[in-house]
């Protein structure tokens, strides 16, 4: 998640974080975590700072830790990306940290099915960089290569509050090509490019899991005024739908009373141009019709009540007139090149 007065740079816009616990990145292994373990620097909410909580060993920051070295060497960690992808550049994120920074850092990724061993080629995506006290320092990175795990090194010790990786998960059409999969899951390469509104967050809405809870969706605020909500989702790949699913967890006096989906084609039209796909979407193609929603409870439409057949690359859910939607769910298979 991004707070709400943090100003991403270009290298974001349009990716997710590869290093989110709440999408499935893992800490595997760090040379010290004395006064704070690495998961913490996965988390997705914003760093806090409690200035009266200790623990047995000493002062408690929310983020990861080592101990003070006293001799040669820097520490390390090694991360497991939520999802194997492009990586576009870093946030190393310094929050609170102000005595206790790590001058500078590097970082190296991999690609590795079975996980990085002493066998394993690294290559450097960020050269050793000046760190500073509590702050966000943003990083580039010029790659095109497809990496999995991603070795944080600082120098030499110190506390980064916050680690984020973005990037493009990366789909193997080949390997998908006959499977049934979540065309709009974020883990594929699935994003969200517009929507009417999302007051109380969307950017969970094609997460993996259930959600956690009401927070953990996308919601909009109460609708004074005529109309209704909608939200435009880019599917991680161009695939026939063969099955949608709509789960209202957790949203029980506040789920939308219905809702209805459309969806398009759009191949061949510019890469970025989202604006476009917002603007057009009025006109697309009805793929579910009008449905009644109900409390906390999952929704599932076959085949056999979808009414567009043919490959679609976007779809809009449209909810009536307002509320929340835990996980949208569009399952399907990858769908021939488009020629000419």
């Amino acid at each position: 998640m991004t707070r709400a007065d943090e100003v991403l740079p270009g290298f974001a816009a349009g990716r997710i974080n590869l290093a989110s616990a709440g999408l499935g990145a893992r800490a595997l292994l760090a040379t010290d975590e004395f006064f704070g373990p690495p998961e913490r620097m996965l988390k997705d909410e914003p760093a806090v700072f409690h200035s009266g909580l200790y623990d047995d060993h000493g002062k408690w920051m929310d983020g990861w830790e080592t101990r003070r070295r006293r001799g040669a060497g820097h520490d390390y960690a090694i991360i497991a990306l939520a999802a194997k992808g492009r990586i576009a550049g870093f946030d190393v994120d310094t929050s609170h940290f102000t005595g206790n920074y790590p001058s500078a850092c590097s970082i190296e990724a991999c690609h590795s099915a079975e996980g990085p061993d002493e066998a394993t080629e690294w290559v450097q995506l960020l050269p050793i960089s000046d760190l500073g006290p509590n702050a966000h320092h943003f990083f580039a990175a010029q790659s095109d290569a497809v990496y999995s795990h991603v070795r944080l090194r600082i120098y030499p010790d110190g506390g980064v509050a916050r680690l984020r990786v973005y990037g493009t998960p990366a789909l193997d059409l080949k390997a998908a090509a006959n499977d049934t999969i979540d065309l709009a899951s974020c883990l594929s390469g699935g994003r969200v490019v517009a929507f009417s509104n999302g007051h109380y967050g969307h950017e969970r809405l094609i997460a993996p899991g259930r959600g956690a809870n009401m927070g953990d969706g996308w919601e909009t605020r109460r609708r004074r005024e005529p109309g209704y909500d909608w939200i435009i989702v880019k599917l991680a790949a161009r695939g026939h739908v063969e099955r949608i699913v709509v789960d209202t967890a957790h949203f029980k006096g506040n789920y939308p009373d219905a809702c209805s989906l459309q969806a398009a084609d759009l191949t061949g039209v510019a890469a970025g141009c989202d604006m476009l796909a917002a603007s057009s979407a009025m006109f697309w193609n009805e793929l579910l019709p009008h449905r009644k929603l109900s409390a906390d409870s999952i929704h599932e439409y076959g085949a056999d009540m979808l009414r567009f057949a043919d490959p679609v690359t976007h779809v809009r859910l449209n909810i009536y007139p307002d509320g929340g939607v835990s996980r949208l769910r569009i399952y399907g298979r990858i769908a021939e090149e488009k020629r000419g």
